[in-house]
Formats: C-alpha cells, sequence, structure tokens
C-alpha cells in the first residue's frame, strides 16, 4: 500500500501519514473500477469463445436412453387438427382423460370422430371430471360414446387433461394452474405413454363408472317428433330467427322459446346449434 500510495504522491513528505485521504480513496475505487472492467471484457471474450466452440459440437447423444419427440401446440384448433390426424392411426386403444369439453359445436365434431374410432373396434376408456360433466353438451357426448362402447367412469377430480393413443403417443396440457394459454404438447415413445398410462390407471382404478341419466331415454327417430316440432327444426337449419320462425308459424315469440326449450331437452342437448346438428343426424330436416 505504501508503494501504491508514493507512486500517486499521495504520503507526505515525512511518510507519515497521507496528504490527502479523500483523493486516496478516488485513486483507489477507479483503480479497482479499471481492473473490474478489464476483468469483465476479458470474461465476455472467452464466454463468446466457448459459446463459439459449443456450435461446433454436434448434438449430444444420450448412450442408453430414449429420446423423446416432442410438439408443443399453442394454437388449441391446430392442435384438434394434429389429434384428429393421429385418430384414423389408432388401432388399438385410445385412454382420455377430460377436465373439461369444449364448446358443444367443437364437441359435436369430436363426437362424430370418436364414433368412428370406436365403429374400428378400438378400445376406448374415458375419465371426465364432475365438473366437466356439466359443461354445454358434455352429457350427450359422454353418453353417446358410451352407448358405442366406450368405457366411461367420473371423478370429482382428474389430474389433467390426457389422451394416449396406443400406449405410443400421449398429449397433454402444458398448462399450469387455471392459465390455459401455456399450450400442449404431443409426446412419441412407449417409455413416456407408459408413465401417463400408470397416472390414467391410478385415477380410473379411484373413479366410479357413469351412470347414464334421463337423457338416455330421449327421442331418437322422426316419428318420435310431432309435424310441427320438425317444422320448426327446419326452419332453425336455414338460419331464421325467431321473431321470423314465430311469424311463419303463427304463435308468439313467447310459446316459440317455450317450444324450443322443449325441442332441446327433447334431442339430449344444451343449444340451438346443437339442436340443428342432432335434428339433422336424425333425418329430421332435409
Amino acid at each position: 500500500m505504501t508503494r501504491w500510495l508514493t507512486e500517486r504522491r499521495l504520503l507526505n513528505p515525512s511518510r507519515a501519514g497521507v496528504s490527502s485521504p479523500e483523493r486516496a480513496v478516488v485513486e483507489l475505487l477507479t483503480d479497482y473500477r479499471e481492473r473490474l472492467a478489464d476483468a469483465c471484457t476479458t470474461l465476455q471474450r472467452d464466454l463468446r469463445a466457448v459459446e463459439d466452440v459449443t456450435r461446433l459440437l454436434p448434438p449430444p447423444r444420450l448412450h442408453g436412453h430414449d429420446t423423446v419427440p416432442v410438439e408443443f401446440f399453442t394454437d388449441r384448433d391446430q392442435l384438434r387438427k394434429r389429434v384428429d390426424e393421429f385418430h384414423p392411426l389408432t388401432r388399438h386403444e385410445l385412454l382420455a382423460m377430460r377436465t373439461t369439453f369444449p364448446e358443444p359445436e367443437v364437441l359435436e365434431e369430436s363426437l362424430v370422430t370418436d364414433l368412428r374410432l370406436l365403429a374400428r373396434g378400438a378400445a376406448c376408456r374415458l375419465l371426465v371430471s364432475a365438473s366437466a360433466l356439466r359443461r354445454p353438451g358434455a352429457a350427450r357426448y359422454v353418453e353417446s360414446v358410451a352407448e358405442a362402447g366406450a368405457e366411461v367412469r367420473v371423478a370429482t377430480s382428474v389430474p389433467l387433461y390426457l389422451l394416449i393413443i396406443d400406449r405410443e403417443l400421449t398429449v397433454m396440457w402444458a398448462g399450469l394452474g387455471s392459465d390455459r394459454d401455456r399450450g400442449d404438447v404431443a409426446l412419441h415413445g412407449s417409455l413416456i405413454a407408459a408413465c401417463f398410462v400408470q397416472v390414467f390407471e391410478h385415477s380410473w382404478a379411484a373413479a366410479s363408472p357413469h351412470t347414464p341419466g334421463p337423457s338416455a331415454d330421449r327421442a331418437q327417430t322422426a316419428r318420435d317428433y310431432t309435424p310441427r316440432e320438425r317444422e320448426v327444426l327446419a326452419l332453425l337449419a336455414t338460419g331464421a330467427k325467431d321473431e321470423s320462425i314465430a311469424r311463419r308459424l303463427g304463435i308468439s315469440e313467447r310459446t316459440l322459446r317455450r317450444l324450443m326449450t322443449q325441442l332441446v331437452e327433447k334431442l339430449g342437448v344444451e343449444s340451438r346449434f346443437a339442436a340443428g346438428v342432432r335434428a339433422a343426424r336424425l333425418g329430421l330436416v332435409d
């Protein structure tokens, strides 16, 4: 330190003390600041060199371990399209865990795909949460796949949205909590699928078999509908508004709304749109 002070002429002539303590502190801090700046410059240069070398290396290979190809989806519509591509490839088994259901019109499209899968002879087990069953159109979807041969169980809650196809492909929601914007992932590989099969089986064992509600006995053929009801459904299928339909039938809008409520219940659906889809499937409208 004495040498450092001497070089900067900060000692008294008698070397008995510092001539200017304030200047000594400033000089000391300035010196250390310059040293730190030089060290940071050297460190940044070394880090860039490491990154340059790393980019030249081949991708790491984990000998003795399987890698898992992953697809990530931030758009739910893109995920549905991808799942629709997977469905025709399902040969043996589909395991599904539902924490919720999409809107009725989307659910109707899914029902068509799932019924085709069941018609091909693939086994299907569906585990749904009690709250999911209260979603519009959910009860009809569940009862339809159950009638087609799917096994359905209901739990108070289920841990996650999950889809396992032939124990080879796992599709799951990647979100946390209620954040549904985190996206979904599709994991390819039998080992990772086997892990999630264990999750499914554990939840399945704790769930109760689904008991069809009164909707299972709802009208299913054209003979179960009056000419007036079929006329309402036909007009509804054209996209006509309530005022126009009521005027065409010569009834009040209040009477029409009551009739529509009865039709929605009779068809076993939750909305006007779903009623039109169901009516078309039953051949009630041309």
